[in-house]
């Protein structure tokens, strides 16, 4: 069907398009309002590798310009961001908020619970659903320009949503934290070991330094406050929800609605025309007999 024939048919049929029209704003609209709406906690991080007297300046001799150079996530700070979404950050959640409980509420409530209830589904919430909760809703974004991140965390329950993220900022720091000192340990008790059977005078003045180092950086990870994440912004929550936007989403269904309606309609058209007829076969030709 030519374009102009079509947008002739689709003119012709403009009421169906309001009413169609309508029947999504009215539809989208209701469950865009209905919709439950979330609070949103944050926090902003840097890493400590770039701010102060860091950690790692004092337990290495590398240089910390290439960190100023290259914004992505390294060192400490990649393990941290890492250990925000780690299962044992869910299991951590798990064990010391009610999440599960949440969860468990969230699913057999509304008609997904109803069909869950009918079906004779599983409605009590498990770690694999802590861990699936905390990847999808915990948000790492880097600031433009900068080597802060946002840490975010949105939930319908306001009290929750900030109490949990301050769990986890605590949680991954005492991860690094407990990694770097246990690793310390082992090294001081491995060169105490060799010092104790090593014979030679120049090899032990080599352990004896290596000793002290690691020694250092035992005290320095035991007395500095931040060895991965520093804090910018302690965790804070809005006082009013802010998820979803539903002054833009209602915008965009207001473009969207008439589109899809004027795409509807003429999807309508061109299924309801008829199919070309066959054309005649010329008088000359006659149809050969199937052997």
């Amino acid at each position: 069907m030519p374009l102009d024939r079509l947008i002739r048919h689709i003119i012709a049929l403009r009421w169906r398009v309001v009413l169609l029209a309508a029947l999504i704003l009215g539809a989208g609209g209701t469950t865009i309002i209905q919709w439950p709406r979330q609070y949103v906690a944050e926090a902003m991080v840097a890493p400590a590798e770039t701010t102060g007297i860091a950690t790692s300046t004092l337990l290495s001799s590398a240089s910390t310009v290439s960190g100023l150079l290259d914004t992505r996530p390294t060192g400490n700070f990649a393990i941290y961001l890492g250990a925000l979404r780690s299962p044992e950050a869910a299991a951590m959640l798990a064990r010391d908020t009610p999440l599960l409980a949440l969860l468990t509420g969230h699913r057999a409530s509304g008609p997904g619970g109803a069909v869950r209830a009918a079906l004779d589904l599983r409605i009590e919430a498990d770690l694999d659903d802590a861990r699936n909760w905390l990847e999808r809703n915990l948000a790492l974004t880097q600031t433009l320009g900068a080597l802060t991140w946002s840490l975010a965390l949105p939930h319908e329950d306001r009290d929750f949503a900030l109490d949990a993220l301050a769990r986890l900022h605590a949680f991954a720091e005492a991860k690094v934290r407990a990694d770097l000192e246990a690793l310390a340990r082992r090294r001081v008790a491995a060169l105490e070991a060799r010092l104790a059977r090593e014979p030679d005078l120049y090899i032990r003045q080599s352990l004896y330094e290596l000793l002290a180092l690691n020694q250092r950086a035992a005290v320095v990870v035991a007395a500095d406050e931040a060895v991965a994440a520093r804090l910018v912004s302690a965790p804070m929550v809005e006082i009013r929800p802010s998820l979803p936007n539903r002054p833009l989403l209602l915008l965009l269904l207001l473009v969207m609605a008439p589109m899809a309606a004027v795409g509807l309609v003429g999807a309508g058209v061109l299924l309801r025309q008829a199919p070309p007829r066959a054309r005649p076969a010329p008088r000359g030709l006659r149809a050969e007999p199937a052997e």
